[in-house]
């Protein structure tokens, strides 16, 4: 099993060379004076202890032991317990909370860094105490001064974890079709019940109460999403004085049996006369819920970045130690009785392109990020809706994009391993299975290509797109004249335009029949996210040169920065050509076949 190395270097160059984090913070006023390069390292390096520590060697185990169910009771994988408590001990979930509600008031792009780490060194723990983030969250925003007092103060120590319960066995992505009902009570409560599925962490033992942000149906709601309102519901109701009453009818019906993740709960949760509590305005649940949905696709975006990390880590060590055959171009260490795989092209490409994959992951995590403090902490409101509008658009990229990237990435594990990588023993396979979910989680790559190309780019007539594609166009002006960067500048010049282009394309013919928008998404997806990355590897190329021009004595550092930009614009950036293709390809081959003939 790869023992994970958190990266603070290629960390601390995206934070503070390439996106400037310390001037970013100078610039919100909560945190002008509070957050210092010198702080957000200090906490990057004890978040780095932990994780290589505590929980990359339970990785293995979570997958190995599973969660176990027990009529109604979930106990965890050993160690997970005792981890979760020495995260809390050194305050990481109250990290990024206001410090009104017991938090520490740091910027959230600082907690995602952590989250990276988390996520990498083990994907199954740290859904524990992740889905609770959003919980908080949730809370905050739309939560009644009394709910907030109630629930938050132990939600932000992590005594408390939180879910998000949406999914019932006829309702995946369509929301609007739940069945889950509200039914009012005298004392202003409303008795919840309805069948959950697919909660992650929804049941165990790791903490002392559980609370569920439900979806349900209110008597007499309007139908489809207009009807949906939101409640609290916990695991132990709670006395007004925050201490632990009796057990609530929420109930854990089971735990799914699933390809990976193993070490975390996904759990059916049955909810009989459950006392709850409305969160937000009636039939507005979808919408307060938007909160949670938000930071939860920010954070599957972790996932995938987390799987392109770990899967090259662990490739990498691999594929400098195993020998296999000589070099084409004659034997590069004559003194073995082969080279090692590591000399060989076609492994070279697999291992650059999750080099690629991870580090312009980090680039595009990092800077979604900095627009989402924005828009919580912007000066004015012309520049938290600017950068609402830059997150509006690149959230769903980043969630699909990095996702599918990730997967690839964990797939050129198991095979730069080869046979080694199909067995347990050395942990490429659990990568396979862990990450696959992330293409699926907060709404499958195809719906996020339908929110981008739909509603975030034709229902607003471009103009998101255009935002974004202003910003890529100041770069490209701005470094024309740099010799050094035509390599990059150029072609980036002419797929940012394309982009433009291609949209206007896809409109047009949508206007004949909407479903070209659907014919044409995933592929528009895979387009703008291989545009997106370019863009961020052009920059990252940039600030390598100016370090290396500057006199760094880190040559080897940038130079690899430099190469590996190659290597994505060359190797990587032409799959855009095949994407281009296949829109062009339209609507028609996916729909003359009728659905009666496709087998027989």
């Amino acid at each position: 099993m790869p023992q994970y190395k958190a990266p603070l270097r290629d960390m601390q160059f995206v934070l503070h060379e390439l996106l400037n984090a310390e001037e970013h913070y100078s610039k919100l006023p909560a945190f002008k004076d509070s957050v210092s390069r010198e702080l957000v390292d200090q906490y990057l390096e004890a978040a780095a202890d932990f994780c290589e520590n505590e929980l990359s060697p339970l990785n293995q185990v979570g997958d190995r032991e599973g969660c176990r169910w027990n009529d109604g009771v979930v106990t965890t994988p050993t160690g997970f317990k005792e981890a979760y408590q020495k995260y809390i001990e050194l305050g990481f979930p109250s990290l990024s909370v206001p410090e009104e509600h017991g938090g520490q008031g740091l910027p959230g792009s600082l907690a995602t860094t952590i989250s990276e780490m988390v996520g990498t060194a083990n994907w199954a723990w740290g859904m524990y105490p992740g889905l609770s983030h959003g919980a908080v969250r949730t809370i905050e925003h739309h939560g009644s001064d009394e709910q907030k007092a109630l629930y938050l103060p132990k939600l932000v120590t992590g005594e408390w974890t939180g879910t998000m319960c949406l999914t019932e066995s006829q309702a995946g992505s369509d929301l609007g079709i739940i069945r889950a009902k509200a039914e009012p009570n005298a004392d202003g409560s409303y008795a919840i019940t309805g069948e959950k599925i697919f909660i992650s962490a929804g049941e165990h033992d790791m903490a002392d109460n559980i609370i569920h942000i439900v979806l349900a149906r209110l008597p007499g709601a309007p139908k489809g999403t207009k009807g949906i309102s939101l409640f609290i519901v916990p695991k132990f109701n709670v006395n007004a004085d925050g201490s632990i009453s009796d057990r609530n009818a929420v109930r854990c019906g089971s735990i799914e049996h699933k390809m990976g993740i193993h070490g975390n709960a996904t759990c059916v949760i049955n909810f009989d006369n459950a006392k709850g509590y409305l969160i937000g305005p009636e039939n507005r649940g979808l919408y307060c819920m938007f909160t949670f949905m938000n930071t939860a696709r920010i954070g599957t975006a972790v996932q995938g970045l987390s799987a392109s990390e770990s899967a090259f880590q662990g490739a990498l060590a691999y594929a400098k130690d195993r020998l296999a055959m000589r070099s084409l171009s004659g034997p590069k260490f004559p003194e073995k009785e082969a080279d090692p795989i590591i000399v060989h092209p076609a492994v070279r490409n697999m291992l650059l392109t999750q080099k690629a994959f991870a580090e312009g992951a980090r680039a595009l995590v990092y800077l979604l990020c900095q627009y989402s403090d924005i828009v919580e902490q912007g000066a004015t409101e012309d520049e938290r809706k600017a950068a609402d509008n830059i997150l509006s658009l690149l959230t769903p990229i980043a969630k699909a994009f990095l996702t599918e990237t990730g997967s690839e990435s964990a797939k050129h594990g198991v095979q730069v391993f080869g046979g080694h990588g199909f067995i347990s023993e050395h942990g490429m396979e659990q990568i396979v299975r862990d990450t696959r979910i992330a293409c699926l989680y907060e709404g499958t790559t195809e719906i996020q290509a339908l929110d981008l190309l739909g509603r975030k780019v034709l229902q607003t007539q471009g103009a998101m797109l255009k935002d974004f594609t202003k910003i890529i166009h100041q770069f490209v002006e701005s470094n024309k004249e740099n010799a050094d960067l035509k390599e990059f500048v150029e072609p980036l010049a002419a797929l940012n335009k394309e982009w433009g282009d291609l949209t206007m394309q896809i409109g047009m013919r949508a206007m004949q029949s909407p479903d070209e928008v659907g014919a044409a998404a995933v592929d528009y997806l895979y387009f703008s996210g291989y545009v997106t990355l370019a863009y961020l590897w052009a920059r990252m190329a940039l600030v390598a040169q100016q370090q290396i021009a500057a006199g760094s004595t880190e040559v080897d550092f940038y130079n690899a920065k430099i190469l590996t930009a190659r290597f994505y614009f060359k190797k990587i950036l032409p799959r855009v050509r095949s994407h281009v293709e296949v829109i062009a390809g339209g609507l028609e081959p996916l729909m003359a076949l009728d659905p009666e003939h496709f087998a027989f």
